[in-house]
């Protein structure tokens, strides 16, 4: 796996997206010198072509995008996925089709845009069927010996065996050993192993090793090439959290990461200020609106204030437009919204489901209680129950609460102490490896769940 933006993304599915970006930008390229035989040079050069193709380009990868084309649930059906990958073309004929009749001059004429669409749609068709053959040669493929058993090197070995992006193959494992689990019985499975075939590396997945690892046999591995690694950081890569099961302080404090300088966080105030500001300017004309509909619907304020806990634990107000009656809480005190609550009027499960809800939390990030990135923030009553019931709960604080983040996009909304510690482990896993890059990928990827209505609540 490769690490990008501090997030790592599997070697095939950065070939799949780079071979694709490739032989689209070469298609239109193409088009356009068959469509201009004799002016090419002077149209890509001069008016604008290359940049012309290059957005087209990023069209297509975006269209690509927001179809899933490059989730690997969707590999194995590929029925669905071909279905998908036809609606690139359609969507993006559709978006060029409105371009040429407002901004006629943004595209290459001569029906550039129709020849390139056809030799994109057969490039897009070919590489992929050309890809999955690729994806199946054993040369390409890594072999892996997971050594340690327990619920932990299960769960290694289910995360393997479900990303077949990964590119690997679970050779063996100690859990087929029989007999009792010595230091002698699982080196001389490891070895039976690597004579039988070819393992690449060896991740090393056992809670209790005293007495047990066999630690001259794996030296002796690591010095003929094979790659030893723990199981943490291979857990850390395949689910992006960070598992606070069995998690000691001393890793927190060595790992690298969890790394905060100065410029780097005014550059991310700056990045929060100018999205937030910008957001703003867009949705102020559908804010009347908003507020008229909550005004109809039910009585009360519009904006509905709550105590949250933020930077360092410091307590501030968090805004929102209401969703829930005036008195939903009179009786029960502080508590989660459930699946269909009552308390939700019906403009609030709208407000909900397209996020509007949440605009006035844009003033939090100028007035920098909030960033647009960040966990999730939790109300005091709530914190100061989590954090006795889940180990490490508190340092979701270390940074500012965020309208997105990466435990929002990653993980539904949760309403129990189980769905919190779910949550805190992909807090965990951003604060970690917390970056501009991430911050840019996430509220990208915030973009499409919104454009797709995704994960409301």
């Amino acid at each position: 796996m490769i690490r990008l933006f501090n997030v790592y993304y599997p070697v095939r599915t950065l070939v799949l997206l780079g071979g694709e970006a490739l032989l689209v930008w070469a298609s239109f390229l193409v088009a356009a010198v068959l469509r201009h035989p004799e002016d090419s040079y002077v149209m890509l050069n001069y008016e604008g072509g290359y940049l012309k193709i290059f957005l087209a380009t990023a069209a297509v990868l975006i269209f690509s995008h927001l179809f899933d084309l490059y989730e690997p649930a969707l590999w194995n059906a590929r029925g669905e996925l071909y279905f998908r990958l036809l609606l690139v073309p359609g969507s993006l004929a559709l978006a060029a089709a409105a371009i040429a009749y407002i901004f006629p001059r943004m595209l290459i004429g001569n029906n550039t845009v129709v020849v390139g669409l056809v030799l994109v749609t057969i490039t897009l068709f070919g590489w992929r069927a050309m890809y999955f053959w690729l994806a199946q040669m054993p040369f390409l493929r890594e072999n892996v010996y997971v050594l340690g058993v327990g619920e932990r090197a299960q769960r290694l070995i289910n995360g393997l065996r479900s990303r077949p992006e990964l590119g690997v193959e679970v050779a063996g494992w100690s859990g087929n050993i029989e007999g009792a689990l010595t230091r002698e019985t699982i080196a001389s499975h490891l070895l039976e192993q690597l004579q039988g075939r070819r393992i690449h590396r060896v991740i090393v997945a056992m809670p209790d090793r005293r007495g047990r690892l066999p630690v001259m046999e794996m030296l002796q591995l690591r010095l003929n090439g094979i790659r030893i690694e723990e199981a943490t950081s291979w857990l850390e890569k395949i689910t992006g959290r960070i598992e606070v099961d069995n998690l000691y302080p001393s890793w927190l404090i060595f790992v690298d990461g969890f790394r905060f300088s100065a410029t780097f966080l005014l550059l991310r105030r700056l990045l929060a200020i100018a999205a937030s500001a910008a957001l703003l300017l867009i949705v102020l004309p559908i804010i009347p609106l908003v507020i008229l509909a909550i005004k109809l619907d039910s009585s009360g304020p519009v904006l509905y204030r709550q105590k949250r806990v933020g930077l360092g634990g410091k307590i501030f107000y968090c805004f929102k437009f209401r969703t829930m009656r005036q008195d939903a809480e009179a009786d029960t005190g502080p508590t989660w919204a459930l699946d269909n609550d009552p308390r939700i009027t019906k403009v609030g499960k709208f407000l909900r489901s397209a996020r509007l809800d949440e605009i006035p939390q844009l003033w939090c990030v100028l007035r920098g209680d909030m960033s647009f990135v960040g966990p999730r923030p939790e109300r005091p009553e709530f914190v100061e129950k989590l954090a006795k019931e889940i180990p490490f709960y508190g340092v979701r604080n270390a940074v500012r609460p965020g309208i997105t983040g990466w435990a929002q996009i990653r993980y539904k909304y949760g309403n129990t102490i189980e769905d919190a510690k779910e949550k805190l482990q992909y807090d965990l896993y951003y604060i970690k490896n917390t970056s501009l890059g991430l911050d840019l990928m996430i509220m990208f990827q915030t973009i499409k769940i919104v454009l797709l209505g995704r994960g409301a609540q």
